[in-house]
């Protein structure tokens, strides 16, 4: 066991070697790289892959982990944990063939630029080809990957949210249909006027000053990451001390670049406050994607479109847009912010409607990944659906089918996991309350103590152990509850 625990020791550093590698190069290609040169480039990244491949199905390494997983009682706990992944992801691994693994990873490298080009220039049928082929192997990979306990969708879902199938989301998703949606509707019915010193336009410049600000506000350590620009802001990293932040600036929507800049440096805060003892191990970085999601939605909208957040940062807006702010009072921007309305991009949306687009998606990925929906139809069914959902019709692809980049990398079962992690987070809140005033440590000036909660709770366990049991720990051994998003919502918009 000491020999096969030795030669995975060596193994892993090399494999972690290779994924930072494909953490640079995904990097680079969605902030810098121009549009042919990720197309002819695309080559490597099939070469990569093939090599993390054969090295997750190389026989003297699946052979040191079955040992280590026969012997798993006699290692510590992140251990233990982390060969049973291990263990897992080499039985799944096998179960693809090699050369449908590379030229799936050579496909997304070629598709992204195509779908930025496709969503800028409202041209569905310039991308339609390659998501016919990423449909095509999520099929597949259900089949490939199918076990007694996960088929068809399934298989998908417990990618990025373990033991969340679609029995549990459809629970939790006609929960907000009985309770929430009805709601909604009352609230949106009538549309919320603009304010007119919203159309205005804002400086990116000022905005991006802004944005840095938010950063320190949030005690994001710029030593350890920093924030550049692409066409959908994410968050990427590698280990606790290189998490890296994009965002988008739009002259006619200073909110977006707000919003997004606080989402993702809450994602950023998570990565950067993991037990830096992970670092090196397969058990850093977020636990998933729904919990990931719990943090960046808690950051944005819970603490950052509170009363209690502005009240001590908008003098530092308003001073950077004198102009523009001059007339606007707290409480008006407040008001900006929180409005609900029923409109067109997820990533706007304001909290309230928000669950409904992923509702949406949620839908439209169960029927295509079973073949009840082909990609050609797409367009078309996403249109009238939304018209179903909301009561308005996107304009174009590029406000509707087109608006989300997580088809074009394959991403078929993520976007259940943002309803989820914005109900993670309403749980969360309430019990972090029962320790202090969340609201009103925000006078501080940062999020220092909300920090230092969660990273005591939830973000130093990494990825060490499942979702659902960090959760019961955090709260106390409590399970997953969305009743808290709801009466959470409810409470917040009935005011």
């Amino acid at each position: 066991m000491k020999r096969e625990l030795e030669y995975y020791l060596q193994q892993r550093r090399k494999m972690l070697a290779m994924q930072y590698a494909d953490f640079v190069i995904g990097w680079d290609m969605q902030t810098d790289a121009a549009e042919n040169s990720i197309i002819a480039n695309s080559e490597q990244s099939a070469a990569l892959s093939e090599m993390q491949y054969n090295m997750t199905t190389d026989p003297k390494f699946e052979k040191s982990v079955a040992v280590l997983y026969e012997n798993r009682a006699k290692l510590d706990e992140v251990l233990r944990h982390e060969i049973e992944e291990m263990y897992k992801n080499i039985a799944n691994t096998k179960k693809i063939p090699i050369e449908e693994y590379t030229a799936y990873s050579e496909l997304v490298s070629k598709a992204y630029p195509i779908y930025v080009r496709a969503k800028n220039e409202n041209n569905f049928e310039l991308f339609r080809p390659y998501l016919e082929k990423i449909v095509d192997f999520c099929r597949k990979q259900t089949v490939w990957l199918a076990t007694d306990g996960l088929k068809g969708y399934d298989v998908l879902l417990d990618m990025y949210e373990p033991h969340y199938t679609q029995a549990k989301y459809d629970e939790f998703f006609n929960l907000l249909r009985d309770r929430l949606v009805p709601f909604v509707k009352q609230k949106t019915q009538v549309p919320t006027a603009v304010p007119q010193w919203a159309k205005q336009k804002f400086d990116k410049e000022k905005q991006r000053e802004f944005c840095e600000y938010l950063r320190d506000v949030m005690c994001f350590d710029k030593t350890r990451g920093i924030m550049k620009e692409s066409e959908h802001p994410f968050t990427s990293g590698f280990g606790t001390d290189d998490v890296r932040i994009t965002n988008h600036y739009y002259e006619d929507s200073l909110a977006s670049s707000i919003f997004s800049a606080i989402h993702e440096t809450g994602h950023a805060t998570y990565e950067q406050q993991c037990d830096k003892s992970l670092n090196g191990t397969f058990s850093g970085g977020g636990a998933s994607l729904g919990m990931h999601e719990s943090q960046s939605r808690f950051y944005e909208n819970v603490i950052g479109r509170s009363k209690a957040f502005w009240a001590v940062h908008y003098p530092k807006l308003q001073k950077l847009f004198r102009k523009e702010l001059k007339d606007v009072s707290l409480d008006e921007f407040v008001a900006y912010i929180n409005r609900a309305e029923r409109s067109f991009v997820r990533t706007e949306a304001d909290e309230l409607t928000y669950p409904l687009h992923v509702m949406l998606r949620y839908e439209i990925e169960k029927k295509v990944i079973s073949g009840e929906l082909e990609v050609k139809d797409l367009p078309a069914y996403w249109n009238e659906k939304f018209t179903e959902y909301f009561g308005i019709t996107p304009p174009t692809d590029t406000l509707g089918v087109l608006q989300d980049v997580h088809w074009a990398y394959g991403n078929f079962g993520y976007f259940p996991t943002y309803a989820l992690g914005s109900a993670i987070a309403s749980q969360l809140f309430h019990r972090m309350n029962e320790d202090f005033d969340v609201e009103a440590s925000l006078a501080e000036g940062n999020t220092k103590r909300i920090n230092e909660w969660l990273k005591e709770h939830v973000h130093k366990y990494g990825s060490s152990k499942y979702p659902d049991e960090i959760l019961r720990l955090a709260t106390g051994g409590e399970d997953f509850n969305p009743n808290y998003y709801v009466d959470y919502l409810i409470n917040k918009y009935s005011k």
